[in-house]
């Protein structure tokens, strides 16, 4: 038996997944500087016509990479409700996930995040990337506020900021020096710090 035809829509959807995993091994590999859509189209067996086509820029493609490391990073989330069991996930899930840095979009993640320092554009994109992270971490902080299982007197933008700063801190330092930290104790470590900072000592709260 063949096999059936595939539809213009999965063949557009293989190419996209084919080209932006071109576009994260380069960046991982050699860096921004390296991205350049005959690259891409080069690495991915496909014509720079082609990526030009689907992307039309070097900086949409660039975006495109970003969002790709950052949908579904944390896997189970979508199931949980707001709250503080989907942020101590979250955190927990975020920290497993260093262990993939082989992974070439994990890697160019960081390597973009941390080259928006220097970069406008990639500044204006990062801080709409950091913007969704705080924006799903304050969803979970005034959920659970709201509903008694987190202290009200926590401050909420200042929390979703030291969440966000330690959990892409620690990814840089496995990414640089992955042999200084022990994974698997911080894990457990953060996730028991955070648990007691949310509740206030460790037990839920009750209105």
């Amino acid at each position: 038996m063949t096999a059936p035809a595939r539809t213009q829509k999965q063949r557009r959807e293989e190419a996209e997944a084919a080209l932006l995993d071109a576009a994260a091994e380069l960046v991982a590999e050699q860096g921004l500087r390296a991205l350049t859509l005959a690259r891409v189209g080069e690495r991915a067996g496909y014509s720079r016509g082609l990526v030009t086509h689907y992307f039309g820029s070097k900086q949409a493609l660039v975006e495109r990479l970003a969002r790709a490391a950052q949908s579904g990073f944390v896997p189970g989330l979508a199931d949980l409700p707001p709250g503080p069991d989907r942020l101590l996930r979250l955190i927990d899930g975020y920290l497993a996930q260093q262990t993939k840095h082989e992974r070439p979009l994990n890697r160019a993640f960081l390597l973009l995040w941390m080259e928006a320092a220097t970069s406008p554009d990639l500044a204006r994109l990062f801080a709409d990337r950091t913007e969704a992270f705080r924006t799903d971490l304050r969803e979970d902080l005034t959920a659970g506020i709201a509903e008694g299982t987190i202290r009200p007197d926590l401050p909420v933008e200042e929390t979703t900021a030291a969440i966000v700063a330690q959990l892409r801190g620690i990814a840089i330092q496995l990414l640089v020096t992955p042999e200084s930290l022990d994974l698997p104790a911080l894990r457990v470590f953060l996730t028991d710090h955070w648990r007691r900072a949310l509740t206030g000592g460790g037990h839920g709260l009750t209105r």
